[in-house]
């Protein structure tokens, strides 16, 4: 045995035992009582050792961490200020919508996912520019076009009386001709009809008197717009002499799916993508959202995956929730996660971050009195917010104390062991 160790035990029962493994056992039971008392502090002070989110910081009423804000066109670090749900702020931001429903002042467009602005949106001066003023249709090169000359049939049909008009009607070939008998080959890519028929009943008068003709499109096949996304019947439509708006493409297709996000309509012409808005269309009647299309537009209808809302902290059904036509309040989100928890939350303070603008924002609601959610449910929220509810501090310190009880059990177990190679008691150290 060591001579420095004196074990309260019966030596003569056990003088084969290592010394080497009494010292190392013993020291651990005297320091089990330091280690209880140092965790039992850390809980006390301890809300480093709380698992999980952490909103404290927020009642500073500034963002904890830097976030990226746009300042004079660039991408800077700042803290957000974090703004007090208040009567006030929500009549403010009700004036500022009811401004931005007016034509002259609807924002550019920008993608869903917070990526920089790729086109713009369709108020009044982009619509003036994009919707210019009506034209007769332009023959192009696939059209099939029906030339009717009066009191000559063998001109008109040529190919006899009852073959269809589409089969005997007289094709615009790729490279924008047409071939007419006694006229020739006329080039007639990009004319009106009144233009084709002025050239073909000019020619023709050198060989019939006072020629009457009459020139119709039978078949559009040279202008065309594609809708994609989530249509019924996704596809290509004809462009015809009466012009298409962006209702009449959508009613072509069938409709939209349930699954469409019709306010955020992406329209590619000429390399450039635009927003359409239609929801504003059918809901506040912005016709101007009813633009023209012309041939080669690209119409793809993104469906609502990105219209959601995430509801986080402290509440029954913690998750993500899909936006219907992108309306939902502060109230309804609570409200969908089955509201806060009455056993662990703290109401006075709800936060909502949004962070899909130039700007980030963080919002603050105290929610101590029912009557708060009053204004809850009417602050709107946005695609992508994010809804956090704090944890009160009695539930903080019951999850510290959830975490350490087990590690407590554990060396308290050890500390009252009854150690059979010391007689059947503890070791103790004189």
């Amino acid at each position: 045995m060591n001579k420095h160790l004196a074990i309260s035990m019966d030596e003569r029962r056990f003088p084969a035992f290592p010394s080497h493994l009494v010292a190392a056992v013993l020291p651990t039971v005297r320091g089990i009582k330091l280690l209880l008392l140092a965790l039992a502090t850390v809980a006390m002070s301890g809300c480093a050792a709380i698992p999980g989110s952490d909103a404290r910081a927020l009642r500073q009423q500034q963002s904890s961490i830097k976030l990226p804000v746009q300042q004079n066109g660039e991408e800077v670090p700042a803290n957000v200020t974090v703004k007090t749900i208040t009567a006030e702020l929500i009549i403010e931001q009700t004036k500022a919508l009811r401004a931005a429903a007016t034509p002259n002042d609807i924002p550019a467009a920008a993608s869903t996912n917070g990526a920089p602005s790729t086109g713009e949106g369709f108020g009044t001066r982009a619509s003036a520019d994009l919707n210019p003023q009506p034209m007769d249709y332009r023959v192009g090169p696939g059209d099939i076009l029906t030339i009717t000359v009066w009191d000559h049939p063998e001109l008109t049909t040529p190919a006899g009386q009852y073959r269809s008009a589409q089969d005997s009607g007289t094709l615009v070939n790729e490279d924008g001709t047409l071939f007419f008998p006694y006229v020739g080959v006329v080039n007639v890519q990009g004319k009106s009809l009144a233009e084709v028929r002025q050239i073909l009943s000019s020619r023709l008068g050198r060989y019939i008197e006072r020629v009457q003709l009459d020139v119709r499109v039978n078949a559009f096949r040279s202008k065309r717009i594609y809708v994609v996304g989530e249509v019924a019947k996704p596809g290509l439509q004809e462009i015809t002499d009466l012009p298409m708006t962006m209702l009449e493409a959508v009613n072509r297709v069938g409709g939209f799916t349930p699954e469409a996000d019709f306010s955020q309509i992406l329209l590619t012409r000429a390399g450039t993508i635009y927003r359409v808005d239609l929801q504003a269309l059918y809901e506040s009647g912005a016709t101007w959202q009813n633009i023209r299309l012309e041939a080669g537009d690209v119409v793809n209808v993104p469906d609502r995956q990105l219209n959601k809302i995430f509801v986080l902290g402290e509440v029954t059904k913690p998750g993500s929730y899909v936006m219907n036509k992108r309306r939902s309040t502060l109230a309804e989100a609570l409200a969908d996660a089955g509201f806060v928890n009455q056993l662990s939350s703290d109401p006075r303070y709800i936060f909502v971050m949004r962070g899909n603008v130039d700007k980030p924002e963080i919002f603050h609601l105290d929610a101590k009195s029912p009557d708060a959610l009053l204004l809850a449910d009417r602050f709107p929220l946005r695609p992508r917010d994010i809804v956090y509810v704090d944890a009160a501090e009695v539930a903080r310190w019951n999850r510290v104390v959830t975490n350490i009880l087990p590690t407590a059990t554990l060396l308290n177990t050890i500390s009252a062991t009854q150690y059979p190679l010391f007689g059947g008691r503890q070791g103790q150290i004189r």
